[in-house]
């Protein structure tokens, strides 16, 4: 079995170290990776191949001219190269539409 060669995709993230074969993998597969990128708190990894990413905001409220603490949390899929745990910070990056629920891949962990 011959090795695969990693591509380079932007957005100033380094090559994973490990090699995987699938083809959801933005590094090694044929995904591309599109959009919008943000940085956030892995909070599950109970699915296969998906983490649950979560990222904080603040809301500004006009009537009380005070700010609200939001979050967000949005499935992205885990490619079998990048190895993500609980509370993990990573960068994921917006792609095509996986499934019903996953239009995120996870492109980094950040150290």
């Amino acid at each position: 079995m011959e090795k695969i060669k990693a591509k380079d995709i932007g957005l100033g993230v380094g090559l994973p170290e490990k090699t995987c074969s699938s083809r959801l993998c933005p590094f090694h597969g044929h995904l591309k990776v599109r959009g919008r990128v943000f940085k956030g708190r892995v909070v599950s990894t109970k699915s296969t191949n998906t983490a649950i990413v979560e990222w904080d905001y603040y809301h500004y409220i006009p009537k009380y001219e005070r700010y609200e603490r939001r979050k967000t949390r949005v499935s992205a899929h885990c490619p079998g190269c990048i190895e993500v745990d609980i509370d993990d910070v990573v960068k994921v990056g917006e792609c095509r539409p996986i499934s019903k629920t996953k239009k995120f891949v996870v492109i980094e962990k950040v150290k």
